[in-house]
């Protein structure tokens, strides 16, 4: 074992009053000690591991038997750094739980590495490609994939997609991954995920100022999300046949940029007048909706960093769901609680349908008056592209897939909350 290398242990003893009475951490000669009690292990251990990440401690050994699953995973959690410059070793666990650790950190890390990549790296056909090989690697006898790019979205009609890239230099993409274990091409296709891929959004000409551009490289989180929770499932043994749509563009400002007043013309029949740029995610969102309606799925889900204001409402701790069907969103929430991550409900009702005419086209793409909350009307506006909206389908504002200041329990970038929740969401549907 190397030199250098710090053992941490774990005791339900206090601390000793010369390190101070509210702290959970100690050191011995050749140990950090982490004190937990059994009312909040995993999130002192989250907590410490914040913190020994912080002295700059970049190699740990979990040294002893109380170290499980969960107790491993909590310090992972606190420990990752954007850098990924920290090793972490611990005694081997049985094997379904070593496998389950070594998937939750594999995917994790994946998905947190894109989202925490710079926008020159990370363009929208490369986030389309880098998600479909990681799945086919997976499983790559029951993965085939296809990606549309540049003028080709136009000749299939996904003119979302399109308007909202057209500017960038990097031309915009659609994924369309299917996981078929069945073999069957006749097979119903279980679920649909849909995924926001906005790889950098200057808010085009609704163009935001500088502090609120910095953290856009992260606009994609939400197909982050839903790739890394196809992968999870995967390797958790989902054998049901899901597709994953990921709508990809870079919102840019040029000569030829999406202008307020545009109309898109959707390829289920739907117009938007555009009344702000900065409301793209909606517009690319609403092509992957199309799609996945067109394949008949039992299910529909759709991730993104939509609005800022399900930020402001849960804070960047919670997803925030949006549905018509409650019914949909209490197993989502019960898949939340069973993977101890945080999902909230925020209100979706007819109503807020009817904030978004528009005097040109059938609806804008936000309200012109009377906005109400913008989380739920850029839900409702979803829904205009979703057949049987009010059942089957669930929303998902995806707002604690990145923070953009350390916290607690976090470092700066992506968290990777939500994948674990999404792939066991797609076990326990029926």
């Amino acid at each position: 074992m190397s030199v250098d290398r710090i053992f941490i242990r774990l005791t339900e003893n206090n601390t000793c009053p010369k390190w101070g009475e509210t702290t959970h951490l100690s050191f011995s000669d050749d140990a950090i000690i982490i004190h937990v009690s059994d009312s909040d292990t995993k999130n002192i251990i989250q907590k410490s591991a914040r913190k020994i990440d912080n002295l700059g401690i970049k190699n740990v050994y979990l040294e002893g038997g109380e170290w499980q699953l969960e107790e491993i995973w909590a310090f992972f959690q606190g420990y990752n750094n954007p850098k990924n410059n920290n090793q972490m070793e611990w005694n081997q666990l049985e094997q379904q739980e070593q496998n389950e650790l070594l998937n939750r950190i594999s995917v994790s890390k994946w998905s947190m590495g894109l989202i925490n990549q710079s926008p020159s790296e990370l363009f929208p056909a490369r986030l389309a490609n880098e998600a479909a090989e990681f799945i086919k690697n997976i499983a790559p006898n029951d993965v085939s994939y296809k990606v549309i790019k540049g003028i080709d979205l136009v000749d299939e009609g996904w003119n979302g997609v399109y308007s909202v890239g057209k500017a960038s230099d990097n031309s915009p993409c659609m994924l369309i991954l299917d996981y078929n274990p069945s073999g069957n091409d006749d097979e119903e296709v279980f679920a649909c995920l849909v995924g926001k891929g906005i790889t950098f959004d200057s808010g085009g000409y609704s163009i935001k100022p500088s502090a609120g551009m910095l953290t856009m490289k992260a606009d994609m989180g939400g197909a982050a999300l839903v790739s890394g929770a196809l992968a999870l499932g995967i390797l958790r043994g989902l054998k049901k046949r899901v597709k994953l749509i990921l709508c990809c563009a870079e919102n840019m400002v040029s000569g030829n940029a999406l202008k307020l007043g545009d109309i898109i013309e959707y390829k289920n029949g739907v117009s938007v007048e555009v009344l702000n740029t900065d409301a793209e995610g909606r517009l690319v969102l609403a092509d992957g909706l199309i799609y996945a309606n067109s394949q008949n799925p039992k299910y529909i889900i759709d991730c993104a960093t939509l609005t800022g204001s399900a930020k402001v409402a849960l804070g960047n701790d919670y997803h925030a769901i949006f549905s018509y069907d409650h019914e949909l969103s209490q197993k989502l929430l019960f898949s939340a609680s069973e993977e101890k991550e945080g999902f909230w409900p925020l209100p979706l009702a007819d109503f807020h349908r009817n904030r978004i005419s528009s005097s040109f086209a059938n609806i804008a793409n936000v309200p012109s008056t009377n906005p109400g909350p913008g989380h739920s009307v850029a839900a409702a506006f979803l829904s205009y592209f979703v057949d049987d909206y009010k059942k089957n389908w669930l929303h998902v504002d995806c707002s604690a897939t990145y923070k953009a200041s350390a916290s607690d329990k976090f470092s700066i970038g992506a968290t990777g909350i939500g994948i674990r929740t999404i792939a066991n969401f797609l076990q326990k549907l029926n």
